[in-house]
């Protein structure tokens, strides 16, 4: 049902980075990464020789001895993260490497987080982190945008458009994170619980974040379920925005809001639809961050009485703007006048899924396209 794009966002930018270094690639399982990296190499499947995967039991010793296929000009290295010294591995075929060969490391987790020490790297790579389709690429308008809502932004079950293949698709997806690679890449024995955690977590969005609720229903430690999150974070199941402490508002200051990377696991469709303007607003910070450089940041805004707002994108520590995500085309919440005229935040957007485009005491009220749109949310 879905528009299939001509090529992901990132494609250019990773181009003009593998003229002179390596380029890393992490994001979400299945969200696209190997069928973008076989774009660099001119292939249309796993079979070709330039790609080597970890996960592939006949290619990981040749990996591990740095044999590399001949007369390939870029080589990908698909979920090297797993290896223990993978590093050192990488530093040493960069710097023992044919004039011209150039290297793509993807990876389902985050791989900054699982260095597994050995040497640095600095200055030999760019990274990014490659979000699920947008409504910019899935095609914009609205029947793109209710494809969204219903199937996620992860290429394969928008595509097909089929709710049971999404069914089935989610599980299986959830199924591999927990038990293959939670087992890979951390020691936890308690995987059952891991499982009941992340199937915990779709009800939790939107709302600050209990981690004393999470560790009661799964009765463990507090710092148990804190640094099963992390995991769940650090393998692109969910992320979490603190609030911004903004002066003159009694801002709170420590509780955390969570959303998931695949927002169609979200039941509620208020908490969905919040959760895919997260996702589309955290996939701006991260592009930014990637391509210019600059320090980009999500949060949102909470005083001590209650009102909030749902997000605020600061650029270099400096706040740009704040976003209230309603599914009805509404007047301007009160909690948006409220904080507006308190909080030096120069631009206000409330947006929602219906076509209303009018500015109001300094708030634009817009349709989620148009605020895509506005953005330049890739």
């Amino acid at each position: 049902m879905g528009v299939r794009p001509a090529k992901r966002y990132l494609k250019e930018s990773i181009e003009a980075d593998l003229v002179e270094k390596m380029v890393f690639v992490s994001g979400p399982r299945q969200v696209g990464k190997t069928t973008l990296a076989l774009q660099f190499v001119g292939a249309a499947d796993t079979r070709h020789a330039a790609y080597l995967s970890w996960d592939d039991p006949h290619v990981r010793p040749s990996i591990q001895r740095g044999e590399l296929p001949a007369g390939e000009p870029r080589v990908i290295l698909d979920e090297i993260h797993k290896y223990a010294c993978w590093r050192n591995l990488v530093k040493g075929l960069w710097d023992t490497r044919a004039p011209g060969t150039s290297f793509i490391v993807t990876g389902s987790a985050r791989l900054e987080v699982y260095r597994r020490g050995g040497d640095s790297l600095h200055g030999r790579y760019h990274a990014y982190r490659l979000h699920p389709l947008s409504l910019p690429e899935a095609g914009g308008g609205r029947e793109a945008l209710d494809g969204l809502l219903r199937f996620g932004g992860f290429p394969e079950p928008f595509l097909r458009g089929s709710e049971r293949h999404w069914r089935r698709w989610q599980r299986e997806r959830l199924d591999r994170i927990v038990r293959d690679d939670v087992r890979d890449l951390e020691r936890v024995r308690e995987i059952s619980l891991v499982e009941l955690l992340a199937d915990a977590l779709p009800q939790r969005v939107g709302s600050p974040l209990s981690v004393k609720s999470l560790r009661e229903d799964l009765e463990v430690a507090h710092d148990t379920a804190e640094r099963w999150l992390t995991i769940l974070e650090n393998l692109y199941v969910c992320f979490r925005i603190p609030p911004l402490g903004a002066p003159r508002v009694r801002a709170v200051k420590k509780s955390q809001k969570l959303y998931l990377w695949d927002w169609s696991a979200v039941e509620d469709e208020g908490a969905r639809f919040e959760n895919l303007v997260a996702s589309h607003l955290l996939k701006l910070c991260h592009f930014v961050e990637d391509t210019q450089g600059h320090r980009m940041e999500l949060r949102f805004l909470r005083d001590t009485d209650g009102r909030e707002v749902d997000f605020v994108v600061l650029r270099d520590r400096r706040p740009l703007l704040a976003v209230e995500a309603k599914t009805g085309e509404r007047g301007v919440s009160p909690a948006v006048r409220y904080f507006r005229e308190r909080t030096g935040i120069p631009a206000w957007y409330q947006v929602h899924r219906g076509t209303k485009d009018v500015v109001t005491g300094g708030v634009r009220i817009l349709p989620f396209s148009a605020l895509c749109a506005e953005l330049g949310i890739p």
